[in-house]
């Protein structure tokens, strides 16, 4: 890297290697940005390195093993990476823009306001493109809830998801809830925003030509948020609540009119650039804006508007208020953006210029209090990368050690049924999903319910199909073909609506990546993706890493989130999830049968989770998958619903909860290949059941045999409301409604 020769900055006190190691460098680090000034930092550049260096904003610790996912497809309009959001190309001049990301430590501490503002983030990644958001999706992970501070975690999280999303406007269509001990005090709070924009209209997070004026728009900026970023870069401990400050608060409203005011700014064709103000704030938006153009940048912190009086230009620029933007305004069209958003009642404020140049100068009361490289700050340029070693954990052997037949036989099978539609992590999601709005806009298809959510496009026969996935104690027993499941998964559950599986974002959730076995599990799950994606051909588009997820209770569950999108061309070929009516066939598609490594019903039976992760052939997948896609263009299938949590019995069962009334099941031609117990509560993989009428039984048949896919009838469809599978299961619809829709409701 070149040196740069300055004159020293003598108008703050410079710093020591105590204070940068107080801010989270390391030594090295603090010796990387001497020899990158040319001389100390002062105390302002020191907490700007600190948080651009900070894992959430550098990625320092994941991005060699990012930079191995598949990142290039034909429908990706922008690399991985490259702005705000992935782009995807849908045809007829559209694109959507999509992305997930968490806010783990924020809501641990503060999960009302952390939850809120998680949704508030990534919807401004999707607008700041130029994309009008049209849903939201979730992933959230608490533990148990007979612990109250679960349930005040479970609560607040919920009502703020809810809260932001309703306010603002946008649907919240689909996600997925689980309670693991692991996360007792670490939730587990990952968001995804789509949105859509046309192709010339897309707008860039980039700072060029010198002359043009840098614009802070939107809300005024305060000490709140203030290192959230470097928060969020390091474990949760008793401390943590000290750090309240940390947590950023939000206002739906406000967003909402700087979402209008936005996207009517981007229409006058006067904006060079964009990017939302999140983690690190005006830090991070004008260095990182500036490296990506090859400009500088001269910045005014007189002038950002302050909601707190005698704010530090320290404070000013690591302030993580929400609801702002960063403009690049074309010089002399200042005027014209400042009244559009005075028109919606929003700060515009010219706080600089572009310039030539590499360098960013900020400056307070005429005096230079930071003078830095844009590109030395940023990931991909200046900001340190490591490979910490990985070493396979002590554990995996340990539960790898598991003979299934420990699991004893079960007497009544109707009981274990009842507890498994009981578990929190497989009941109803009822409580959340009745507080969020799944209709504003009148685009969704269908209730927060199902697997995955089709949202149409008005105006084509299009829709968005997007699902969020991650079974984490299968990534616990095997890091690699876990993370390969949740691709898969993630991308089964859209196919079985009819869409093609066309991309992902990801939310990669582990713990330290400083110990050497978690850093293992990290590189595992990567290569796991990698393989699953390739195969899959759904490439990676972006996401987001979240590490340091530990508390006193130790590490989280590796959990890599998939955001999967969709392509439905046609929506009226959608099929549903739920049986439609009686007297239709039964029939049910799989390669593996009754495996119970991680099950759900191994850990309601035995307290704990061990084994190996499902068996999963991606070859096989993949053909089951255009499989259920081409049934669909034929119109073959009355529903279809993937088998996974709780196996085949619950997926028949959840598949009558929101069917018509009366309808029930005689599955009176279960063949077992194994024990009864593990083919109707095993969870292999790459198994779909689906509802269809009987002329269509030879085409079903044949098209199965044609992509080599196994089908088998296991019966059919009564009017008694009746749940019977084979001779082992015969209960009352009602009672597992019931069971299933009030289970959480009950544990509150």
């Amino acid at each position: 890297m070149t040196t740069i020769h300055k004159p020293a900055l003598k108008l703050e006190p410079m710093v020591d290697v105590h204070l940068a190691l107080e801010h989270g460098l390391s030594k090295a680090e603090y010796h990387n940005i001497l020899e990158i000034l040319g001389r100390t930092p002062t105390f302002t550049e020191l907490g700007m390195y600190s948080v651009m260096w900070s894992e959430h904003c550098s990625y320092k610790n994941s991005i060699a093993e990012l930079k191995k996912l598949p990142r290039s497809g034909n429908r990706l309009l922008v690399s991985a990476g490259e702005e705000n959001a992935g782009l995807v190309d849908i045809g007829d001049g559209l694109a959507v823009a999509f992305k997930i990301e968490s806010h783990n430590h924020p809501s641990a501490v503060e999960p009302y306001q952390g939850a809120a503002t998680g949704v508030g983030g990534i919807l401004r990644d999707i607008f700041s493109m130029g994309a009008r958001p049209i849903a939201v999706l979730n992933s959230l992970r608490f533990g148990n809830l007979d612990d109250p501070k679960t349930r005040q975690l479970f609560k607040g999280v919920v009502k703020g998801i809810a809260d932001y999303g309703n306010s603002f406007g946008v649907p919240t269509v689909a996600g997925e809830i689980y309670f693991e001990k692991c996360y007792g005090t670490n939730p587990l709070v990952n968001a995804m925003a789509i949105g859509i924009v046309e192709h010339g209209k897309v707008s860039k997070a980039i700072a060029t030509g010198a002359g043009n004026s840098v614009m802070i728009v939107g809300s005024s900026t305060g000490r709140d948020g203030i290192h959230g970023a470097t928060f969020a870069s390091e474990e949760l401990s008793e401390k943590s609540e000290a750090k309240r400050p940390a947590v950023q608060v939000g206002d739906p409203f406000t967003e909402k009119l700087l979402l209008e005011a936005t996207l009517e700014a981007i229409a006058t064709g006067h904006i060079v650039g964009i990017q939302d103000m999140g983690a690190a704030g005006i830090t991070c938006s004008t260095t990182e804006m500036s490296a990506k153009g090859s400009f500088g940048m001269r910045i005014n912190l007189n002038k950002v508007p302050l909601r707190e009086a005698g704010m530090t230009a320290y404070e000013i620029l690591l302030s993580e208020s929400q609801e702002r933007m960063l403009f690049i305004v074309a010089k002399g069209f200042e005027a014209s953006i400042d009244n559009i958003f005075k028109k919606w009642d929003l700060h515009s404020e010219v706080i600089g210029t572009v310039e030539e140049g590499d360098e960013v100068e900020y400056l307070l009361d005429g005096k230079i209090l930071a003078r830095v490289p844009a590109e030395s700050l940023v990931l991909g340029g200046g900001a340190p990368v490591y490979t910490p070693p990985a070493i396979e954990p002590k554990y995996i052997s340990e539960v790898r050690n598991f003979n299934p037949n420990s699991i004893p036989i079960p007497k009544d099978y109707n009981s274990i049924l009842l507890r498994l539609l009981s578990s929190p992590s497989i009941a109803g999601k009822r409580y959340a999903f009745e507080q969020y709005d799944s209709m504003v806009r009148t685009n969704n298809l269908d209730s927060v319910r199902r697997d995955a959510a089709v949202v149409r496009i008005k105006g084509t026969k299009k829709a968005i199909v997007a699902s969020v996935d991650c079974n984490a104690r299968f990534v616990y027993l095997n890091p690699r073909r876990g993370a390969a499941i949740a691709v898969a998964e993630s991308a089964r559950n859209v196919a079985c609506t009819g869409a093609i599986p066309i991309a992902l974002t990801n939310c990669l959730n582990f713990g330290n990546p400083n110990d050497p076995q978690i850093y293992w599990q990290f590189k595992e799950a990567i290569a796991g993706i990698s393989e699953a994606c390739r195969r899959l051909q759904t490439p990676v588009t972006g996401g987001n890493v979240s590490f340091y997820n530990e508390s006193t209770l130790g590490a989280v569950y590796p959990t890599p989130v998939i955001g999967m999108l969709g392509l439905l061309e046609d929506v009226s070929k959608r099929i549903p999830t739920d049986a439609v009516g009686s007297g239709e066939l039964v029939g049910c598609w799989s390669l593996h049968r009754g495996e119970v490594g991680g099950s759900h019903y191994q850990s309601e039976i035995l307290g704990e989770i061990r084994g190996d992760a499902p068996q999963l052939d991606l070859e096989f997948e993949h053909r089951l998958q255009l499989l259920l896609i081409e049934c669909a263009n034929m119109g073959y299938l009355s529903s279809v619903h993937d088998v996974s949590e709780g196996g085949l019995a619950v997926a028949v069962s959840e598949m009558l909860f929101n069917a018509e009334e009366g309808i029930g099941y005689n599955l009176h031609n279960i063949d077992y290949d194994t024990r009864p117990d593990f083919e109707l509560f095993g969870e292999s993989q790459s198994m779909a059941v689906c509802t269809f009428s009987q002329h269509h039984l030879k085409d079903l048949s044949d098209l199965s045999e044609r992509f080599q896919v196994p089908f088998r009838i296991l019966g059919g469809t009564t009017n008694d409301s009746v749940i019977r599978i084979g001779s082992e299961i015969r209960l009352s619809r009602d009672q597992a409604d019931s069971v299933f829709k009030t289970a959480i409701e009950k544990l509150l």
